[in-house]
């Protein structure tokens, strides 16, 4: 199959890219290299890439591929909240207009990463699965609703979406992401001998790992399309929901002579929730998610060790750090474009 990943140069997508390639698909990346030069630990693997902001694409940029995993976004709360219009337009318009596109292209499947953070704040009372309410409460949140509400529209014979609700990804990446919660947990925690919590660590999160995010997206390929059409799947494990509280002990356990810390007045976070997986697991069999949140912190300790990481390294790895260091620099515009010629 003939594959088409936007925003192959970031944290997930430089790992499946890969993935996708080990099994046998013929891949491409597209994307505005917003992080390029950010590396940490392995290379990246190489394939054909199209060096285009996502909100440009055209409709010859996409004919012949017989899928797109759309995973290019504005990646997580914080950065998103650097202008809500602008996370609207990124993660929102443009993702309609590339399906509006793939479609007029002849593309029959558009795998869209979308994100558990659509049920927002809805407390870690009950395990939520895919017909639970939406709840967000951040322009990212939203910005995941809206996608999946307007494309699903456009499903047909000829077009088919899914809709991937990713929990919380971890896991060591060449694009390292060092604001979410166990890669920052762990790269704190090296790097200064404390996991810092910044809430009272009791909120809930459904995690998972990159490569069981990945295992999803090519589960999906290989779908039959009747199994996955205009479907949408909460991807990880019903195992892996943790308190954050949770998370940091098994950071302290894994990080020798490491201690953890709370911030000072913390308290609930308002992004609290716990999903059900199970109907990725019965539709798919071929998807089973083989990490645990232990596995992968223990994974991404070796990889600190490995790169012999330092703090003023981790902080390159905070996604806003590096937007904002590109718009004070003026080579992103204050909606995220390009001012300079990058080569």
């Amino acid at each position: 199959m003939k594959v088409l990943v936007t925003g192959h140069n970031g944290y997930i997508g430089s790992v499946m890219t890969g993935v996708l390639s080990a099994a046998g698909h013929d891949v491409s990346g597209l994307d505005t290299f917003y992080y390029e030069g950010c590396d940490f630990g392995p290379r990246l693997a190489s394939v054909p890439a199209i060096r285009k902001d996502v909100r440009d694409v055209e409709v010859e940029d996409l004919r012949g591929f017989d899928a797109i995993v759309h995973l290019a976004a504005l990646s997580n709360d914080p950065l998103g909240c650097l202008s809500d219009d602008c996370t609207l337009d990124i993660n929102h318009r443009a993702s309609v207009r590339l399906a509006q596109k793939a479609k007029a292209a002849g593309v029959p499947r558009y795998l869209f990463a979308s994100s558990c953070s659509l049920y927002g704040a809805a407390g870690g009372d009950s395990m939520l699965d895919e017909t639970a309410s939406f709840n967000p409460i951040t322009a990212y949140g939203l910005s995941k609703v809206l996608v999946e509400q307007d494309v699903s529209k456009l499903a047909d014979r000829s077009f088919s979406p899914t809709f991937l609700r990713n929990a919380t990804a971890y896991g060591a990446s060449p694009r390292l992401r060092a604001d979410i919660v166990v890669n920052n947990f762990v790269g704190v925690a090296f790097t200064t001998g404390e996991v810092f919590i910044q809430s009272d660590g009791t909120p809930w999160r459904p995690l998972v790992h990159i490569l069981d995010i990945s295992a999803a997206f090519l589960a999906v390929l290989e779908a039959p399309r009747d199994v996955i059409h205009n479907q949408s799947f909460n991807v990880g494990s019903s195992d892996e929901n943790y308190q954050i509280r949770d998370v940091a002990d098994i950071v302290r356990e894994t990080v020798p002579g490491c201690s953890i810390r709370y911030a000072e007045g913390g308290g609930p976070d308002p992004r609290c929730y716990r999903v059900n997986c199970d109907k990725i697991k019965a539709a798919l069999p071929a998807f089973r998610p083989q990490w645990s949140v232990r596995r992968g912190a223990e994974q991404l300790y070796e990889q600190c060790q490995s790169a012999g990481l330092t703090s003023a390294m981790f902080a390159r790895y905070v996604r806003l750090n590096r937007i904002q260091e590109l718009r004070q620099d003026q080579r992103l515009d204050a909606a995220l474009r390009w001012q300079t010629v990058t080569v």
